[in-house]
């Protein structure tokens, strides 16, 4: 495939109201979007958001890595070429990959008349069920979304903690479980909030509750501390931002630090690298939850569920982001029905992206 151009776009998304987690409020989603021309005229769309905290990413970082690589894909064979192209064009900067990637797949996939999944090896699911995000930080504004949204049909969340003292996080968890008594699935993320010593005292205030995991409880490098954890809990352990590559999955796996964890083509460089994970996963006896940043538009929750529809399994969930957002990129948005999101089958990620809203939401000089 000839590519005539790529693009990188940055955008300011508004949220419908802020995100709480450890150590940040978001209140807009800052990513960079490309969009990638074939000499045939074929348009392919990427997302991925920036990520300082994860991948060490900025906007403007990302916009400079991808007009750096653009130089060296002016013509590649498939995604295992443009990612050998990108990787020696540029170490590292894997969510500015992650967005050429999935540009990539969209335009290969529309050229080919070949839904995204297709390409990833073929759609397993026609649809899946979602992982709601519950991130006020305030327990009854907590309760109050988990229950609308158990109304409308979703039947697995997950709760933001280590945004405050672990007993106060274990106190708030519980109350919300009590509410969300049924539920398939409930877990926690505290995004490497607490030392050591408070993620044990959070573990063992929630004990009780069922929780199918909590995930990265303390910093992404002390795989030893997370190690720790697993070993005083009843509840499993995921990895996120620890994991980087399939030899950090390795790592947590022979320290046991993990029974699973968290994949985003942000962090691993794009989607044919977390399907490997996925399956790096499976093959360990590892649990797999499949997500995006906070927030991704349409474009990377589309991306998502191909993925969703690809990988051997997602036992602890499916998270695209897009709803927090308080408008999307999408001519038509995803559709989503009692908490199932289908996976689009159309060619390449099978949405159309607004052009319009593109330019609505542009940042100027970046």
């Amino acid at each position: 495939m000839k590519l005539r151009r790529i693009e990188p776009i940055a955008v300011r998304l508004p949220m419908r109201r802020p995100v709480k987690m450890a150590g940040e409020l978001v209140s807009a989603a800052h990513n960079v979007l490309v969009r990638l021309e074939t000499q045939d005229g074929i348009v392919g769309w990427g997302e991925a958001a920036s990520a300082p905290m994860m991948t060490g990413e900025t906007v403007a970082s990302m916009v400079r890595a991808v007009n750096q690589i653009a130089a060296a894909l002016s013509v590649i064979e498939d995604p295992q070429d443009a990612q050998a192209r990108m990787h020696r064009a540029l170490p590292g900067n894997h969510g500015a990959k992650a967005a050429i990637d999935i540009a990539l797949y969209d335009a290969l996939g529309k050229g080919a008349g070949k839904p995204v999944s297709e390409l990833l090896g073929g759609a397993r699911r026609e649809s899946v069920p979602l992982l709601w995000t519950l991130a006020t930080g305030v327990e009854a504004d907590d309760i109050a979304e988990a229950l609308a949204q158990r109304r409308a049909g979703y039947a697995a969340f997950k709760i933001k903690v280590g945004i405050a003292d672990a007993a106060a996080d274990a106190e708030r968890t519980a109350a919300i479980c009590r509410e969300l008594r049924g539920a398939e699935l409930v877990c926690a993320d505290a995004n490497q909030g607490w030392s050591r010593d408070d993620a044990l005292r959070y573990v063992r205030g929630i004990e009780q509750l069922g929780l199918a995991f909590l995930e990265q409880p303390v910093a992404a490098a002390d795989v030893d501390g997370m190690a720790q954890v697993a070993a005083a809990s009843r509840v499993p352990i995921a990895f996120d931002e620890g994991v980087h590559d399939v030899d950090d999955i390795r790592r947590h796996h022979a320290a046991r630090a993990a029974a699973g964890g968290s994949l985003k083509a942000i962090k691993l460089g794009g989607l044919g690298e977390v399907l490997a994970a996925a399956e790096l996963c499976h093959s360990l006896g590892m649990k797999v939850n499949l997500a995006c940043k906070i927030a991704e538009s349409g474009i990377a929750a589309a991306a998502l569920l191909h993925l969703a529809a690809a990988v051997p399994a997602a036992e602890w969930g499916v998270s695209p982001t897009s709803h927090n957002l308080d408008d999307d990129l999408l001519a038509s948005p995803l559709r989503i029905v009692n908490g199932r999101a289908e996976v689009p089958r159309a060619a390449g990620l099978g949405i159309e992206v607004s052009e319009k809203q593109v330019e609505r939401y542009r940042l100027a000089n970046r």
